[in-house]
């Protein structure tokens, strides 16, 4: 499906930040909204349907073939010795119908203390009609972006493991037009993931019931700008992100297993500051033509600082610092390892963009294959996964050995 957008509004999704000033944009509640922005958003997107029908949540839950995304360092706490998924989440179907992300993540267990993965996420933006600010026709094309993963993975202790996981990122949203007299190109950057892991187990009350503690942290997008233009100096933020989670696991018997778990993410970018402005809302500069900054600090710093800074530029103070940490909640019930029903939600302050949902889904992992779904409801700003059902396929082998997977395949089913 043909969708007319306007080049320059395409343009302005890859911008970070804009000299626009934040007073005066207020919620309904009355709270003065100042969103953070990066490039590249696409890759803070939850790609698998795990994770997705437990609010996004999936730093320290329990390892599985699509842990590359959450927390890579989780992998050599899988069972199983290799393992490959395939993700699909439909995009604004509500409005279109060839919008969509799709992931591939593999795995490989080289010895019981090291592990590698890849994986690929590609996000199609469809066929998209460009048009001027006139609504003239500038043609046809095929925006897209996509991300190459690989991580190496090592356990330093047998509770705790670490992961390197280096980045390639390619985004192509302009497809080559020009904007304001100048030519755009795909933007490239290279960027990683230090990540750490740490699982317990536990013999729980009187009857000794099983159960497993798990911790997570993943500092992902360390890395640099994006440009999108060769003749411009302005270069955007790549969505660095500090993840952290907790979940605790009960095995009620043999086959009734509850897990519950809590994570939290904050965005290590610079917040937009708050601009002086002239009597008629225009903003001040300086004698250097730099916007004078009211409240806040200055967001052109290099990623380093901008990681550092990111925890006291707020122009709110402390107040909106906390606002800026999105909190997710999940449970996931599973029968046998083989039947899974999952909940969770997702929370985001109403003046950093306002994200909350439930999600809810469902499993069924039978032999070697795993088949899981997740569902999305808003609660309040509409979201453009909402009512869409998301997909994910998994294979996971004990073995390498044709034998020894056709040996797992009866004996699972057995």
């Amino acid at each position: 499906m043909k969708k007319v957008l306007c080049i320059v509004l395409l343009a302005a999704m890859c911008s970070m930040f804009t000299y626009a000033q934040n007073i005066g944009k207020y919620n309904y509640m009355g709270q003065e909204l100042n969103t953070i922005t990066t490039a590249v958003p696409f890759l803070m997107v939850a790609p698998d349907s795990r994770s997705g029908a437990m609010g996004d949540m999936g730093a320290a839950t329990s390892a599985d073939v699509n842990s590359q995304h959450h927390n890579p360092s989780k992998y050599v706490f899988n069972e199983n010795k290799f393992g490959v998924s395939i993700s699909y989440s439909p995009w604004l179907r509500k409005l279109v119908n060839d919008i969509n992300l799709l992931y591939l993540s593999t795995y490989w267990k080289v010895t019981d203390n090291d592990a590698l993965a890849f994986s690929l996420r590609y996000f199609s933006l469809g066929d998209i009609a460009f048009t001027d600010n006139n609504g003239q026709p500038m043609g046809n094309q095929k925006p897209n972006e996509f991300a190459i993963d690989l991580t190496y993975n090592r356990k330093l202790i047998d509770q705790l493991s670490i992961a390197i996981t280096p980045r390639f990122i390619y985004s192509n949203l302009t497809a080559g037009q020009y904007v304001e007299g100048q030519e755009t190109n795909a933007g490239l950057a290279g960027a990683a993931d230090v990540s750490l892991f740490y699982q317990q187990d536990f013999a729980l009350g009187k009857g000794k019931m099983n159960s497993t503690l798990r911790a997570g942290l993943n500092i992902s997008n360390i890395g640099n700008k994006i440009s999108y233009s060769s003749g411009t100096l302005r270069r955007d933020f790549l969505p660095t992100n500090l993840k952290l989670g907790i979940s605790y696991a009960v095995d009620f018997d043999q086959h009734n297993t509850l897990m519950a778990g809590v994570e939290v993410n904050k965005l290590l970018v610079p917040t937009p500051p708050i601009y002086a402005t002239d009597t008629n809302g225009r903003i001040i500069y300086d004698a250097a033509n730099n916007p004078i900054i009211a409240a806040g600090k200055n967001p052109d710093v290099s990623v380093a600082q901008g990681i550092f800074q990111s925890f006291y530029d707020a122009p709110g103070g402390a107040l909106e610092e906390f606002r800026e940490v999105n909190w997710s909640v999940g449970l996931e019930y599973s029968y046998r390892k083989l039947l899974f029903v999952r909940a969770g939600y997702f929370y985001e302050h109403p003046t950093k963009g306002n994200r909350q949902y439930i999600t809810v889904g469902a499993g069924i992992h039978y032999s070697i294959f795993g088949l899981d779904m997740a569902y999305l409801f808003t609660v309040d700003q509409h979201h453009p996964l909402e009512n869409t059902l998301r997909f994910t396929l998994t294979f996971d082998f004990a073995s390498f050995n044709k034998q020894d997977i056709k040996s797992q395949g009866r004996t699972q089913m057995n």
